[in-house]
């Protein structure tokens, strides 16, 4: 079996699959800051894992920490996946390709693997990343902004006197209170952002919009209108682990 992880700089996602056949047999996520961050994981009886799969945005230590983690746990090889300059046609924007983070690709990858045309991929999670990819596979930029939660806990702990209760509010008219002030404002920069890519996908010539994350059925409900792949990253990862290692 093959072990594929998605990790952030808190939390992770993982999926086990069968070697051969790709079957997804169990999946779930775990915290970084726990001793095992994959305590949830039990193997079916009688399997092993063959091979170990991360893609990561985590700190230098955190990562550090999580390898040494699988290690302890698994006898198969831990293998740590990062951006590159091109692969099977997708080709990095970026000058530096290692400076773009693991998950960007390797969402970006599982998204030219299954249309080979213009798309872009907004993926909603503690950071939100805009990528956008021409019909030729190059890579032509993106955007990374404050996601929702960081948002709210920058007005919760940085702002002076604002006294609010966090709700996923889809409605954008004008506040009345501080409440609906903070969470309809939330809602309004959130239309505008949707505004703003649906704008670019038409100005660029681009065909399809992905959107993965936590928070991409909430865009989605906000007027940004595209195909929801809640395990895109690991989808990309996976391709590229069974590129490397059975061809």
């Amino acid at each position: 079996m093959i072990l594929l992880i998605d990790s952030g700089n808190t939390r992770l996602k993982w999926r086990l699959e069968r070697q051969k056949s790709a079957e997804v047999l169990v999946q779930g996520v775990g915290l970084l800051t726990d001793a095992d961050p994959l305590q949830a994981l039990c193997l079916p009886k009688g399997s092993r894992v063959m091979s170990v799969a991360v893609s990561t945005v985590a700190s230098e230590q955190r990562q550090h920490n999580l390898v040494a983690a699988l290690k302890s746990r698994f006898t198969a090889p831990v293998t740590c996946y990062w951006s590159e300059r091109e692969r099977d046609g997708l080709v990095n924007g970026y000058q530096q390709p290692a400076k773009m983070g693991a998950d960007r690709w390797h969402g970006m990858y599982a998204a030219w693997q299954r249309r080979r045309h213009g798309f872009a991929v907004v993926d909603a999670g503690s950071a939100v990343t805009v990528d956008y990819v021409a019909a030729d596979g190059h890579h032509l930029g993106g955007y990374i902004l404050p996601g929702l939660q960081m948002m709210l806990r920058s007005l919760s702990s940085d702002a002076a006197r604002i006294d609010f209760e966090p709700e996923l509010s889809l409605e954008s008219r004008p506040g009345l209170s501080t409440n609906e002030c903070v969470n309809h404002g939330l809602a309004w920069l959130s239309a505008a952002f949707s505004d703003r890519v649906l704008a670019d996908i038409q100005s660029y010539g681009l065909r399809d919009l992905v959107l993965t994350g936590g928070d991409a059925l909430r865009l989605q409900r906000l007027g940004l209108q595209g195909e929801i792949e809640p395990e895109l990253v690991l989808d990309g990862l996976a391709k590229v682990h069974r590129e490397r290692f059975y061809g």
